[in-house]
């Protein structure tokens, strides 16, 4: 049985530049890097970089709406965001749901959002305004 999200690895076009994006930016944690990868860890989150010739850059409007979510705590959310826009993040999307949310691109385009709350947060919500078609696990 599945027992949750093992680890992301992320195809990226320069180490060097993710790098300082992931660690050096976002301040997740490295733990090892090599030649044409690297493994950071962001709480119990395994993440792995791996350079790959094939990969380029994507843009926001020529990509569907995968992304990836990472989880922020409410008093460091303004002061993270502002670095990241001192930064010149580009912002590829404005929130529109429960929690507050911030939506950046990586350097090779990779979609990103932090956010604040949970899942329970998030159904609660829901629950109050759901989505159309919207049906809820019974208890």
């Amino acid at each position: 049985m599945l027992q949750g999200l093992n680890h992301l690895t992320l195809a990226v076009s320069d180490m060097a530049a993710s790098l300082d994006f992931y660690h050096g930016l976002l301040q997740m944690d490295l733990q090892a890097h090599w030649e044409s990868g690297a493994y950071l860890s962001c709480g119990p989150l395994w993440l792995c970089l791996s350079l790959d010739a094939a990969r380029r850059f994507t843009s926001s409007e020529d990509s569907d709406y995968t992304h990836y979510a990472f989880t922020i705590d409410s008093q460091d959310f303004s002061s993270f965001t502002h670095r990241l826009c001192l930064a010149g993040v580009t912002i590829w999307k404005q929130n529109r749901s429960e929690g507050e949310s911030f939506y950046f691109l990586d350097p090779d385009g990779h979609k990103l959002e932090i956010h604040v709350g949970t899942l329970a947060q998030r159904l609660s919500a829901c629950r109050k305004v759901p989505y159309q078609g919207m049906v809820f696990k019974k208890n």
